[in-house]
């Protein structure tokens, strides 16, 4: 079974200090996507190269303490193909790509963070933008590759998909044009789409144990009033390998839980 789990740190400082190396030394995914990083590269080089006996690799953003992404394996990459040919969102630090290929086959592990609208109109377009050519990208890779893709979408797609669908029908991470995307990418026929939602085929119906984040306002994780925003997106394939599903809600590294799926290959 290869075990792969997804987590937004917000703040791999902040995540270690509250116990997620033990964590992961515990739970032993043999990767783990991980989102908001918040760190540059001499931060990482002096402590956090290497966590739980797993070589990390990383996209950093430009901006100070900000976004980044990384990946932590077990296993030795054929290559790292850091960001995917932005000029507006690389600066960010939103893709990480590990490639796993052999002789017969092409397999990829992907940790993305998709820009948050919620702090008002701008990031709203800038999330837009991100939206718009980042699918393309994704279609392309499809043609050419087996991937799964973790990571923080910062989108709720249905309405099982978080508590309060009814008041945040217009608030970003819910909003029609972002489901829309979705949905497209999604879709089993459209040639716009064809990804899979992992957890969604395994539980379809799931409402409350589904979310994975949690608004730090109010008594939102003690009253369950979550979202779900973090994701595995894989092509048909390797999706059709998916067996088992786990949302970590009672450990607490930051504001997200870790999700971690079993799929039924090894590499």
């Amino acid at each position: 079974m290869f075990n792969l789990t997804s987590l937004n740190l917000n703040g791999i400082r902040s995540a270690t200090t509250k116990g997620v190396e033990s964590w992961m030394a515990a739970t032993r995914p043999d990767c783990i996507c991980v989102q908001e990083v918040k760190a540059q590269a001499a931060d990482i080089a002096t402590r956090f190269e290497r966590l739980a006996e797993m070589d990390g690799h990383f996209h950093f953003a430009q901006k100070k303490g900000y976004s980044g992404v990384g990946i932590y394996t077990r296993h030795l990459p054929s290559d790292v193909i850091v960001g995917y040919g932005s000029t507006e969102f690389d600066a960010e630090g939103r893709y990480l790509e590990l490639r796993f290929d052999t002789p017969k086959r092409k397999l990829s592990i992907i940790s993305a963070y998709f820009p948050s609208g919620s702090s008002g109109e701008e990031r709203q377009l800038a999330k837009y933008r991100f939206l718009a050519e980042f699918h393309p990208h994704l279609m392309q890779l499809k043609g050419e590759r087996e991937f799964i893709l973790c990571g923080d979408i910062n989108i709720a797609h249905q309405q099982i998909d978080l508590k309060n669908w009814r008041s945040n029908q217009k608030n970003s991470g819910f909003l029609p044009e972002e489901r829309a995307w979705m949905t497209k990418l999604l879709h089993t026929t459209d040639e716009g789409g064809g990804l899979i939602d992992v957890y969604r085929q395994l539980q379809p119906t799931t409402t409350d144990t589904a979310y994975t984040w949690w608004s730090n306002r109010g008594q939102a994780y003690a009253n369950n009033v979550g979202w779900r925003l973090d994701y595995h997106l894989a092509t048909p394939a390797l999706a059709a390998l998916a067996r088992t599903e786990t949302i970590y809600k009672d450990v607490k590294f930051s504001d997200h839980a870790p999700i971690t799926i079993g799929y039924d290959f090894k590499m």
